[in-house]
């Protein structure tokens, strides 16, 4: 093997070594999802089903949203601010970019809580919808679910009067001018009204018990490391394999010795004296 040889096939390893080193950064990132995706199902598991308490005992007034406290079932008693009905546009349900209605809520120790009551369908012949379901008028106990606010839309998405791109709670504040009655860490995602109202929105559905396909990812790119080497080894030994043919072939050849070429020119040189 002479020096260039070796210099092609450390090229080749070294592709191969850089290529192993993505895939394990990909792999590892992809197990990261995994254990991320592991402790929300864990969160949503241990939560989701739990009695539902005062809101007072999960929140209490002036402090803030725990993210351990996401899916909490609480109960809110209190009046419905219905002049104060929002929007949120462009959210995928049911196969349509439907509307959720977000309707801040009064409670009895003076907080203002959004409440989300679920989604309805664009309209027919508009993109706004043709019928927002009202909600219960007085004193109402609304049961729902814990989940923190949204971020404001990074792409500087707008939207008309009475709408909101995100669920951004200090935007919605801000829009009623709730000042600092208003909870702006949390919103309650309703599942049940008393009394219940003649008509609702559509309720969203529970969340997705899919770990997703993070872990077969991450076994997909080591798998990829692994074949970058095999196929690095295959070039390799495919080229030794050749070599050998190559110098075999050389070998059996035949060699012309010097005195086979002096009878040839002996006898070329009889043709001539012949020929004279």
């Amino acid at each position: 093997m002479n020096s260039r040889t070796a210099l092609r096939w450390s090229g080749y390893v070294a592709v191969a070594i850089v290529f192993a080193i993505a895939c394990a950064m990909l792999s590892n990132w992809q197990f990261a999802r995994t254990a991320e995706r592991d402790a929300e199902l864990a969160l949503v598991a241990g939560n989701y089903d739990q009695a539902p308490v005062a809101l007072a005992e999960v929140i209490a007034p002036g402090a803030s949203f725990d993210a351990d406290d996401e899916w909490r079932p609480v109960l809110l008693r209190g009046t419905y601010l219905t002049d104060e009905t929002v929007l949120v546009r462009n959210r995928p349900r049911g196969g349509t970019s439907a509307f959720e209605v977000l309707v801040p809520f009064l409670t009895d120790d003076g907080r203002i809580v959004v409440v989300d009551r679920g989604w309805v369908p664009p309209g027919r012949d508009q993109p706004e919808p043709d019928e927002i379901p009202a909600a219960p008028d007085g004193e109402v106990v609304v049961t729902g679910r814990l989940l923190p606010g949204e971020q404001s839309a990074r792409d500087g998405r707008s939207a008309p009067d009475g709408q909101v791109p995100t669920i951004d709670l200090p935007l919605i504040s801000d829009g009623i001018d709730a000042g600092d009655a208003m909870l702006t860490s949390a919103y309650v995602l309703m599942s049940a009204e008393d009394p219940a109202p003649a008509t609702a929105p559509n309720q969203l559905e529970a969340p997705s018990e899919d770990p997703g396909p993070h872990l077969s990812y991450a076994i997909q790119w080591i798998l990829f490391a692994v074949m970058g080497f095999a196929f690095i080894w295959y070039m390799i030994r495919t080229e030794v394999k050749h070599r050998r043919e190559d110098d075999e072939d050389e070998a059996s050849a035949p060699q012309r010795t010097p005195r086979a070429r002096r009878d040839r020119d002996m006898e070329a040189e009889d043709e001539l004296l012949d020929a004279r």
